[in-house]
C-alpha cells in the first residue's frame, strides 16, 4: 500500500472533511477523530465527501445510503455493500492515508 498525503493537519478541523483524487478518498475529521473511506458510494458514484455527517455516519446526497466512517458497512438501503476504509496516519503534522 502507499502512502497517499491528504493535508496538514491544522486544515482538517473537527467537523470538516478532505478528499483526495487519486485514489478517490475522503478524511473525515469527527470530533477530533479520523476517518478515511472510498468516496465514491458502492450504490451509485456520488462522492461521499459531499455527504452528510452525523456522528461516526456520512449520508450519501444522492440517494440517502448511510456508511458507517469506522467500518465502511452500509447501514441503510440503497446501499448493500461496504465502502472500503483506510489507515490514517499523522506524521510531521500532516495527514496521510494508506492506500493502492
Amino acid at each position: 500500500m502507499a502512502l497517499h498525503r491528504v493535508c496538514s493537519l491544522a486544515d482538517l478541523s473537527p467537523g470538516e472533511v478532505k478528499r483526495i483524487d487519486n485514489p478517490p478518498i475522503a478524511v473525515f475529521n469527527v470530533d477530533g477523530a479520523l476517518f478515511a473511506i472510498s468516496d465514491v458510494c458502492t450504490h451509485a458514484e456520488a462522492s461521499l465527501s459531499e455527504g452528510t455527517v452525523d456522528g461516526q455516519t456520512v449520508e450519501c446526497p444522492l440517494h440517502g445510503a448511510c456508511f458507517d466512517l469506522r467500518t465502511g458497512e452500509a447501514l441503510t438501503p440503497p446501499a448493500t455493500e461496504p465502502v472500503q476504509t483506510f489507515p490514517v496516519i499523522i506524521q510531521d503534522d500532516a495527514v496521510y492515508v494508506h492506500a493502492e
